[in-house]
């Protein structure tokens, strides 16, 4: 059986933030709220903890972790031979969405990195997060917490929904606020690979990185990838998603209506004021997007869609992260 214990963001209650903590001292996973979606979270230094992870999510083992910690200092615990430009954009962008890939120290465990000799590392900028992190006394790892593969929770419903009976412990600080997973920079490499995109944004990093450089196609399918959520198919829902272009809306919700008519359970998901019994629209802009797409997402599977026609994004640098989920959730 899960338990759910709730908190508010601020202060977050400390008998909650006490018993979070001790369960992941003492080697359990908890699910944990942060900033981006929430996290299944074990002690990152214990690979026994770490194994837990992997298995009540299903998730392959080269599929690395990201080491979430609460404060700047605790970097170097985590990792060496860190460059000027890390602690550059620590300090622009900690606590924050951002994901910096670093040479690893050894009390990190092969687990954790897919046995590569980096890790990527974060400080959220949840305060219910960061607390728990600090009250553990050691650095988390932290997946998003759900089923490999499926979509990421951004409510703590989200992750009974997908995770009942396989996690001890959830903390519910209510929805997350970005809604999307951290940005992943590997500033092993020159110039720094974009890993992942995501809330921080090329346009944002550039000014202090210099042009970013893409990353090399998996090789196979089970090579250990470099960062987390780099599978050509992600954040995926049941029902199959088809995208269509923004001037093809009539189209869509035509083709929408049509499969109604033969028993298909159907969503148009678009940015257009279109109008129809199978029309959801969403933001208009990036971080609205970002922010309202799992949730989305969830709702359509909760509902039983087998089929939804989504609008594509914008190649704007502002819309490459959420446009990136949705491409991997939609690909075949």
């Amino acid at each position: 059986m899960t338990r759910v214990l709730a908190t508010p963001t601020t202060p977050p209650d400390p008998e909650v933030i006490a018993e979070a903590a001790a369960a992941i001292r003492a080697g359990d996973v908890v699910a944990i709220p942060t900033e981006t979606v929430y996290g299944l979270a074990a002690n990152a230094t214990n690979a026994a903890a770490v194994e837990k992870i992997f298995v009540a999510k299903g998730r392959p083992a080269w599929n690395p972790l990201i080491v979430h910690i609460a404060d700047t200092e605790a970097l170097d615990d985590v990792a060496r031979d860190i460059p000027p430009l890390a602690r550059t954009l620590a300090a622009h962008f900690w606590p924050g969405p951002l994901t910096l890939v670093l040479p690893r120290r050894s009390v990190v465990p092969d687990i954790v990195t897919g046995g590569r000799e980096t890790v990527g590392v974060r400080m959220p900028a949840h305060p219910v997060a960061r607390a728990i992190i600090r009250a553990a006394g050691v650095p988390v790892a932290a997946p998003s917490a759900n089923r490999f593969m499926e979509v990421s929770p951004t409510t703590a419903a989200h992750v009974v929904a997908g995770l009942e009976g396989r996690i001890p412990l959830v903390i519910d600080a209510g929805p997350t606020d970005v809604g999307i997973e951290s940005t992943v920079v590997d500033l092993t490499t020159s110039p720094p690979v974009l890993l992942r995109p995501g809330a921080v944004t090329r346009d944002q990093l550039e000014p202090l990185t210099g042009p970013l450089a893409a990353p090399k196609k998996a090789a196979s399918p089970d090579e250990v990838r470099p960062a987390p959520g780099m599978m050509e198919r992600h954040y995926a829902p049941r029902a199959r998603l088809v995208l269509f272009a923004p001037a093809e809306i009539g189209d869509a919700l035509a083709q929408a209506t049509a499969a109604s008519a033969t028993g298909e359970r159907v969503a148009v998901v678009s940015r257009s004021a279109a109008a129809g019994p199978h029309a959801i629209q969403m933001p208009q802009d990036p971080a609205g997007y970002a922010t309202r797409l799992y949730g989305v997402l969830h709702d359509l599977d909760l509902a039983g869609v087998t089929i939804a026609w989504v609008e594509e994004l914008p190649v704007d640098a502002p819309w490459e992260g959420v446009r990136d989920r949705l491409q991997r959730a939609a690909a075949p």
